[in-house]
């Protein structure tokens, strides 16, 4: 694994300490200092974050009811007083915001204090994509969270980094600007929406003249080019990679395995999402830390009330960056679990015990009970002959699996395959087998192994 500790070359100085300074500046963001601020906080004590999670939530909270009219109008129905909020658990009188709601109410979203506002979306891969807005405080808090957490692995902006990624925004933009901005920063941007052999050797390739200290990419790609690499004998363990980051969907630990195996580095994985923000990251001992200055985060049950720590449930967002377009009390459609533990590496910042993905990636049995993801893919994935799965449950509960098989593959096994896979989901359950040439991403570049349109 790489060293964490040694100093960084002069042009990663340059970049991250003057020219990334410069661009933020001339963009209007205040990322820079933003961090510096976050980089001091996140040494502070549980309690001492705690009572500043407090006091922005009370000025957050009395900020957008009196500047967004959808709040105003909210705080009104409920009788609701942001300066009567003495503890976070006071968020739980406000409903929960979603996508329903956010797309219903888009307009009276907005802030009318807000400055300019640049116009995202969601990639849509769980259903309709969601349109939403922010504005340059958030986006300079997202940047800085991120920032800082790179920061934790010792590598820095300006080391040079490959980006395996797929999201229409960031494959579209490709302007002068920012084709010379990922030059100067040393960032080479490769499509995972293009994973098929002839590619990946291409991309096996430029990673090994790029030398990158740094990869950055949805977790299911970086493991397929993983095993690409490896199924080829092509070394990416020699190259001085520091650090994988993986982030945009749930990491196994299958997939965890294989990329630290090949590039020969730690994988962090990082949690966030486009409209929710930069939610928690990997620190080198392990734990997945809160960006708990901006962000606040609650855990429910399938009733909408609170659960303990160490228990499982969807992740709620509030995130207090700014009041241009608020996200308050914000359903994710994530599962995870938090923890009450603090971590070994002194900071303060609260912990995510355990993300479980998105409660698409869960199946639901005929005796009525949700399964995660894994207990199917465990069934699969070190079979003989299967090179690429993906599971579809439909509504009325039966299972479909698309294989890409290889020859190793026999009817014996992929028997085998279909009766672990009843046993699964219980007797009587309706699950195919489907043969197919290849599986393609979903559309922001993203493999997914498991889909499911019945447990929503």
């Amino acid at each position: 694994m790489a060293d964490m500790n040694s100093a960084p070359g002069w042009y990663t100085r340059v970049a991250s300490g003057l020219l990334f300074p410069l661009q933020e500046r001339l963009k209007r963001h205040h990322s820079v200092g933003l961090r510096a601020q976050l980089e001091r906080s996140q040494w502070l004590r549980p309690e001492s974050i705690h009572d500043l999670q407090l006091g922005r939530l009370r000025k957050f909270l009395a900020d957008a009811g009196g500047r967004v009219p959808y709040y105003t109008r909210l705080f009104a129905e409920h009788g609701f007083d942001p300066a009567a909020v003495s503890s976070l658990a006071d968020l739980s009188r406000l409903p929960f915001l979603d996508k329903a709601q956010i797309r219903a109410h888009v307009e009276d979203l907005k802030s009318t204090s807000a400055g300019p506002l640049v116009r995202y979306n969601t990639g849509g891969s769980s259903g309709e994509p969601l349109v939403f807005y922010m504005g340059m405080g958030r986006v300079s808090h997202d940047v800085a969270a991120k920032w800082r957490a790179t920061r934790w692995w010792g590598v820095d902006i300006g080391d040079p980094e490959i980006v395996l990624w797929g999201s229409p925004v960031e494959l579209t933009r490709q302007d002068r600007y920012r084709a010379l901005r990922d030059r100067v920063f040393r960032t080479y941007l490769l499509p995972a929406f293009q994973m098929s052999p002839q590619k990946m050797d291409e991309f096996v390739g430029q990673i090994r003249r790029i030398r990158p200290r740094m990869v950055f990419g949805y977790a299911s790609a970086v493991a397929l080019l993983a095993r690409h690499a490896e199924a080829r004998g092509q070394a990416l363990d020699d190259l001085g990679v520091r650090v994988v980051f993986t982030t945009g969907e749930t990491l196994y630990p299958d997939q965890r395995e294989v990329i630290e195996r090949v590039f020969g580095a730690p994988v962090a994985n990082g949690y966030g999402s486009r409209d929710a923000g930069f939610i928690a990251h990997q620190c080198p001992q392990g734990s997945l830390h809160l960006s708990a200055e901006d962000i606040i985060v609650e855990v429910i049950d399938a009733n909408g009330r609170p659960v303990a720590a160490g228990q499982s449930g969807e992740i709620v967002v509030t995130h207090m960056a700014t009041d241009d377009f608020p996200f308050i009390r914000y359903r994710t459609g994530d599962v995870a679990t938090l923890s009450n533990a603090q971590c070994a590496c002194g900071r303060g910042l609260p912990v995510l015990q355990d993300v479980m993905g998105r409660t698409t990636d869960f199946i639901r049995t005929a005796a009525g009970s949700q399964m995660h993801a894994l207990a199917l893919i465990y069934e699969v994935r070190d079979k003989p002959g299967v090179r690429a799965f993906k599971f579809i449950q439909a509504e009325d509960l039966s299972l479909e699996l698309l294989l890409v098989a290889g020859p190793e593959l026999t009817a014996s096994v992929e028997e085998s395959i279909r009766s672990g896979l009843v046993q699964r989901m219980g007797e009587g359950a309706a699950v195919t087998i489907r043969r197919v040439a290849e599986i393609p991403p979903e559309k922001s570049g993203k493999y997914r192994y498991v889909v499911s349109h019945a447990a929503r």
